[in-house]
């Protein structure tokens, strides 16, 4: 499939969704393209853009110095797993556009040149809930949120040995996430937000991919069916939780809830996702409604995320009166070559 597009597109990639919903794998799919690099996932796009303010007015390059050591030093931001050079990296923020967008596009531009490659992207999962922040930072982003099984989303999340909250937490970030991304698809339109299913790409990633691309604006690329050779490189093997992503896609865990969840964890979940489920297409157990007072205990739960969400969109408000300086990426495009050589560094 061609994209039919004279000039290539630019625009970044965020891939969203809820957590183990699949994002790591449609990751490697997309860095399988031989246009587009998405690395692993970094630390330092919200953080940077939560204190934005502290860096002062980026118009003065000793500022900007300041924000390319921020971004470079600091092992938090996990830029040392980018493979760059710092100093270089440094150099072309300092003397870049004197926005934060156009610093962090510096960053990853770096990572597609690296890898050669035109395109970047960028993953994690949390992103869902900064959408605008990203838009304002990338006016031109495009979004592709990977919707899977709130059930098998939750029982993974349970399992994680980074997940310290409980059963009420994690069928609410399911809730969220999908409840945000219907927001989003009716706020960006079709040329901007995409949604996809995790069990339709695992199913068939052929059929799924080539539509995919399209929305991108890109060729599709076969490669990107079988992304497991990229994972074995690329993927530390300390995160078991991604080992599936070293073999061939799979449908093996497809519906795996049914054997990872108690029976009162699958009723409560489905009671608090209601119509969601069916809307996707997932059928639900017939188990029957869990007690009155756990879903009660739900119920508070989803009262005070909501609330601490309210309280970040007031802070947010608040910072975009006191910002120094704009924050839309304001770099130049870059001039494309004949032919876009493969990737040459396996990270």
């Amino acid at each position: 499939m061609s994209s039919g597009l004279e000039t290539p597109s630019e625009r970044p990639i965020f891939v969203i969704g809820c957590p183990r919903s699949g994002t790591t794998l449609l990751r490697l799919m997309l860095h399988s393209h031989p246009r587009i690099a998405l690395p692993i996932e970094t630390r330092f796009v919200l953080p940077a853009y939560t204190a934005r303010a502290q860096f002062g007015d980026l118009a003065d390059s000793r500022n900007r110095r300041a924000l390319a050591d921020w971004l470079t030093s600091r092992p938090a931001t996990r830029f040392r797993d980018l493979g760059l050079d710092a100093r270089a990296v440094t150099e072309e923020i300092v003397a870049g556009p004197p926005t934060l967008g156009s610093a962090l596009a510096v960053v990853f531009r770096a990572y597609a040149r690296q890898h050669g490659k035109v395109r970047w992207g960028d993953k994690r999962p949390s992103y869902i809930r900064h959408a605008g922040a990203l838009l304002r930072m990338f006016p031109d982003a495009q979004f592709v949120h990977l919707v899977r099984d709130g059930r098998d989303c939750v029982a993974s999340l349970k399992e994680m040995p980074w997940y310290d909250q409980d059963l009420n937490h994690a069928v609410s970030v399911w809730r969220e996430a999908i409840d945000t991304g219907r927001r989003l698809a009716a706020r960006l339109g079709p040329d901007t937000f995409y949604e996809l299913q995790y069990e339709r790409l695992v199913a068939d990633p052929a059929d799924e991919l080539p539509r995919l691309c399209e929305f991108l604006g890109e060729d599709y690329h076969p490669a990107m069916t079988a992304p497991q050779a990229l994972a074995q490189r690329i993927v530390p093997p300390q995160k078991t939780w991604h080992g599936l992503t070293r073999d061939a896609v799979t449908c093996a865990r497809v519906g795996s809830w049914a054997q990872r969840l108690e029976a009162w964890e699958i009723s409560l979940a489905e009671a608090a996702f209601g119509e969601r489920l069916a809307e996707y297409g997932y059928e639900p157990s017939g188990l029957p409604k869990p007690p009155a007072a756990r879903l009660a205990r739900f119920a508070r739960t989803a009262a005070h995320r909501r609330m601490a969400q309210s309280k970040a969109e007031l802070r947010e408000r608040w910072q975009r009166r006191h910002e120094p300086c704009p924050v839309d990426c304001r770099l130049a495009p870059v001039e494309h070559p004949a032919e876009t050589p493969q990737e040459k560094l396996p990270n």
